[in-house]
């Protein structure tokens, strides 16, 4: 039995009374000062671990007036904050020891769209694509693009200046803010825009925070002007953050805003932008080019820039090698083809853009003709993309290239410190050869891609930070870094700003510095903003990249062998993927529920990393408590486990806010399949439910839901008394006290006795093997799991009748437990008991030869993930088995005239089983049909989850996202179809609709003169 967990309580809380202050004077978002919020907050995607005393979420610009105000106060001047904004920093920009205030939960409204004057006016906590989905309709964008586009908010884009991918074209985001509304150190409410002279002149004249401010700058802009063109270099990275370059705008008038771009909260917090906007390219393609190796790779960009293309990105092996196990290959790896002239080892993507088709195909003419000269070909091959699909699809690899060097074995993994070094692109090559050898040499492994256009390199040396060696190279290779790229006239912080690498600031402003000091002392004088980043007062000292606390010290306690036993949760490097903000994405449901940052797959691997700490430290090994659990069987410890939950002694233990965050994961798979780093929650999760339970009783819906697979061939035998009890108000008042609700009536259809009447066998070992090689070719057998037996077991007979008309003998498996909701609750040792019979089953049925074909997706791909080890044998889903059956599907001359066919598939199936979507497509593209699919996140329902009456209200959240949409827009001759049962049951449970599985739909179709089946959502 684990033991009572108790933080540290290292952390000193904010002054007696702040919070509590805070609300009287009118603060409407939320507080957090718990231990669970607090670690999760304590980490970003940098190398570091800071955690904070509290985090606010401010409602508005009143809040942020209010806190600026309440820290004013004489008995809380103590206290510092730092502003967050989508926590994805690679230098711990947003890590602090005092109070983090974050936008993003509550500040995240689009206030205006001016299309005419393409300007839009947002609050801080806006996503950027986000405001870009907005914005489509009119034809527009906010154009500085990124890799965390779909995460990051605006108010960290300006805090940082972020940019990426086109710089070149587009630029930084302070080349597109228009005006700040920002609230200072002492509660002014200021908006910040370009001035003429009168205005200025006014401005400097007054005697307040404001009025200091603009003299200062001004002051300093207009006597520092010679130095400052000197130190600033001319790149179009250029030092961002108190940007004293860029105040004088080229129009003459003064810009506040150039200070403001980068300054990483340090100045002051920002509540809202007034963005602007750009069109939309009509016409856009990628040209795709392969190397046998990465220095010709970077060489020939300089040549494609030459050619005025819109942006080059050149991609190292390593990089390249992980994203072909990565979710996005399958969609794009038609454009990367192996050579049979040698291995692709860099790759160059270049962007051309055109307002019509006529010109984006000359300017690609014009490329490729480059290309294919004989002084230029250096290539081994090259394709093109066309059409925004592709050319995102191509892009998405490449947004998701900083997340996958993350995606390794073992404890030595890629890290950012030196990540966004920016040097004159000329300089480009030759300095990064120097770089790999500065690396080579100290023998550390790395991957490397770049927007080389710009001069901007991206690469994360793999180190252990548990290891002393490891911790101490962080300090040598960044001081070597900042050696070789001031050699080459660049900087170090090209694009991902300065966070604790703020020591370097000095050595690169050089006698600038104490204007910079003078700069953050007019707009924080008590030093209360983000204190020790970019610029501090005299006297007080820079953070240095060695002496901030790191990740690998808690990695340290916790151990490699802990570490790699529980499903990458320690690995979890921040990225923040999970923090997707389309509703139509699978990732990350239940954050989009909720918008807390807990329950997501980053919060939830914060959460775990930490309980494995406290149990290291005490002495405790995850792995043999559970081995002492399923030997000890759960009556024996009953009466302790009830005297540790009644026994008030236990309400601080931090494994309860471990498992509240716990129990509002769907177990949906998604990050398991769309994290770069493949994050598992479910998989961690069940190993903690089987811990904590250990310890504490469980709800009663728990061992209720675990039997389900048992108990349903009973229940079905009393079909008429079950069906009372769900489907009147008594009945389902008496299940909602045990925990349960949304449950589903039984149908009077059996599969046995359907089966049995149609003369389909079960698929026994013995019937199967008794079969001659050439009637095992034509069988197959449907596994179907017991949710689709005996609650949609039309499901299976379509199945059937489509397998006979394909000229196959189906057969059935015989009743199985698959137990993935004894997976999902924690019940791990009956889980593996009856894992292993039925994998024992199972593999026999295979190694006769014949397939096996699933009907639902997750239960289905339960045997890839939580049967791993135990089951060889592949278990198709459905449309696997019909692709490599295509030539026996043949489609009624008419039978889908008029219809317009629409698929709705099973998140798991989405992320885990990324080809699905494609099968689906090719299938019905064999059956004549165009097949159209939703693009939908998770429907709410996600197995038992939303029976589960604690759930209830995420679940019926979740589907008015995006599935209630679909289904409302259903008209009179559409077919919706959706893979998975849990789906099907959520839509007739909410909208009372009924939508048929494929199966159902493609053996009408291959029935002559048969109706095709449509979903009732008209």
């Amino acid at each position: 039995m684990i033991p009572r967990l108790r933080p540290n309580g290292s952390i000193p809380l904010p002054a007696v009374g702040f919070f509590q202050r805070l609300v009287e004077a009118g603060f409407d978002g939320d507080i957090e000062s718990g231990t669970a919020s607090r670690t999760v907050f304590s980490t970003d995607n940098s190398i570091y671990q800071v955690e904070p005393a509290g985090i606010l979420f401010p409602k508005g610009v009143e809040d942020l007036q209010i806190t600026a105000a309440v820290l004013s106060e004489p008995a809380f001047r103590g206290i510092t904050v730092a502003p967050r904004g989508g926590g994805t920093g690679t230098n711990g920009q947003s890590l602090t020891s005092g109070i983090v205030v974050d936008c993003s939960r509550h500040m995240n409204s689009i206030l205006e769209i001016d299309p005419i004057r393409r300007i839009a006016r947002v609050q801080a906590g806006v996503v950027k694509d986000q405001l870009n989905q907005a914005l489509k309709p009119y034809g527009l964008f906010f154009a500085p693009e990124l890799s965390t586009s779909n995460r990051a908010t605006i108010g960290g884009m300006v805090s940082t200046d972020a940019c990426g991918q086109g710089s070149c074209l587009y630029g930084k985001t302070s080349n597109h803010v228009l005006g700040l509304r920002i609230v200072l150190a002492d509660g002014s409410d200021w908006w910040s825009r370009p001035l003429d002279e009168a205005a200025l002149e006014e401005i400097v004249g007054r005697q307040d925070r404001v009025g200091e401010i603009h003299r200062t700058v001004e002051r300093i802009a207009r006597e520092k002007r010679d130095r400052i063109a000197e130190i600033f270099p001319k790149l179009n990275r250029y030092m961002t953050g108190y940007d004293l370059a860029h105040i004088r705008r080229g129009d003459g008038r003064f810009d506040l805003n150039a200070i403001l771009c980068g300054s990483e909260g340090t100045l002051a917090m920002i509540a809202e932008a007034e963005l602007n906007l750009l069109p939309i390219p009509a016409h856009a393609a990628l040209i795709n080019i392969r190397y046998g190796d990465f220095n010709t790779a970077l060489e020939d960009a300089r040549t494609l820039v030459a050619l005025k293309v819109a942006s080059v990105e050149t991609v190292d092996e390593k990089v390249l090698g992980l994203a072909r196990s990565d979710i996005v290959w399958t969609g794009i790896a038609r454009f990367f083809p192996d050579d049979a002239g040698g291995t692709t080892n860099g790759i160059n993507i270049a962007e051309v853009l055109a307002d019509d088709e006529a010109e984006l195909e000359r300017k690609l003419a014009e490329v490729t003709a480059a290309l294919d000269t004989g002084a230029n070909a250096r290539h081994l091959g090259y394709t093109i993309a066309r059409g925004h699909a592709d050319v995102e699809a191509i892009w998405s690899m490449r947004k998701r290239a900083v997340g996958l060097l993350g995606n390794v074995e073992g404890p030595v993994r890629p890290v950012a410190f030196v990540e966004d070094t920016a040097v004159p692109p000329e300089n480009l090559a030759a300095y990064i050869r120097e770089f790999r050898a500065l690396l080579d040499g100290a023998g550390l492994s790395y991957g490397m891609f770049g927007h080389v256009d710009a001069g901007v390199l991206h690469v994360r040396p793999a180190l252990d930070l548990t290891r002393n060696d490891h911790v101490r190279l962080v300090r040598e290779v960044s001081d070597a870094v900042v050696a070789l790229t001031r050699r080459y006239g660049g900087v170090l912080w090209g694009e991902h700003g300065k966070g604790v690498r703020s020591e370097y600031v000095p050595e690169f402003f050089g006698d600038l510095y104490p204007s910079l000091q003078e700069i953050k002392r007019a707009f924080d004088p008590e030093t209360r903003l983000n204190p020790g980043k970019i610029a501090t007062p005299s006297g007080q000292a820079l953070l240095k990249i060695d002496e901030v606390p790191l990740r690998g010290d808690i990695d340290r306690i916790i151990g490699n062998e802990i570490r790699a036993a529980f499903d990458n949760a320690a690995y979890c490097n921040g990225n923040g993927a999970c923090f997707d903000f389309d509703e139509t994405s699978p990732m990350c449901p239940s954050y989009k529920a909720t918008r807390d940052r807990r329950f997501s797959p980053k919060g939830r691997a914060a959460l775990m990393r930490e309980w494995l700490r406290l149990l290291a430290e005490k002495g405790v090994d995850p792995r043999q408590e559970a081995k002492r659990l399923r030997q000890s069987g759960p009556l024996a410890s009953f009466a302790r486990r009830a005297f540790n939950s009644l026994n008030p002694q236990n309400r601080d233990d931090f494994s309860h806010e471990v498992r509240v965050s716990m129990d509002t994961c769907l177990a949906c798979k998604a990050c398991a399949g769309q994290c770069p780093v493949k994050v598992s929650v479910p998989a961690f999760r069940s190993k903690f439910l089987e811990l904590y339970y250990g310890r504490y009783l469980r709800p009663l819906k728990d061992p209720l839901v675990a039997a389900i697979e048992t108990t349903l061939p009973l229940v079905h035998r009393i079909r008429p008394a079950y069906n009372l009890v769900v489907g009147t108000r008594a009945g389902r008042m008496m299940m909602r006290v045990a925990g349960l609700t949304s449950l589903p009536r039984l149908p009077e259809i059996s599969l046995a006795k359907e089966a049995a009447r149609l003369g389909v066998p079960l698929a026994t070992p013995r019937r199967i093997e008794a079969l001659s090689p050439c009637e095992r070719e034509q069988s197959v057998i449907f596994v179907a799991d017991a949710f689709t037996a005996y609650f949609d077991p039309e499901v299976a007979l379509a199945a059937i009748g489509l397998a006979r008309k394909m000229g196959l003998s189906p057969f059935l498996a015989a009743s199985h437990v698959n137990g993935k909701a004894l997976h999902v609750h924690g019940y791990l040792g009956r889980f593996e008991a009856a894992a292993g019979r039925t994998a024992h089953y199972l593999q026999r049925l295979d190694d006769a030869g014949v397939a096996l074909v699933g009907l639902d997706p997750s239960m289905t791909l339960a045997f890839r993930s939580e049967y791993k080890g135990v089951l060889k044998a592949t278990i198709l889903l459905p449309q696997e088995w019909l692709v490599a059956n295509l030539g026996r599907l043949a489609a009624s001359p008419s039978a889908a005239k008029g219809k317009s066919f629409r698929l709705m598939a099973h998140c798991t199936e989405r992320t885990n089983a990324p080809a699905s979507i494609a099968q689906w497509t090719k299938v019905f593209e064999r059956l004549g049909i165009d097949l159209q699919a939703a693009e939908t996140g998770c429907c709410g329902m996600a197995g038992t989850f939303g029976h589960e009456a604690r759930n209830r209200p995420i679940a019926e959240r979740l589907y008015a996202m995006s599935w209630k949409r679909e289904i409302d827009a259903a008209g009179d001759i559409d077919c919706l179809m959706a893979t998975g049962y849990s789906c099907r049951s959520q839509v007739k449970e909410i909208d009372n609709k009924r939508l048929p599985h494929p199966f159902q739909v493609i053996d009408k179709i291959i029935s002559e003169n048969a109706d095709v089946p449509q979903s009732d959502v008209a």
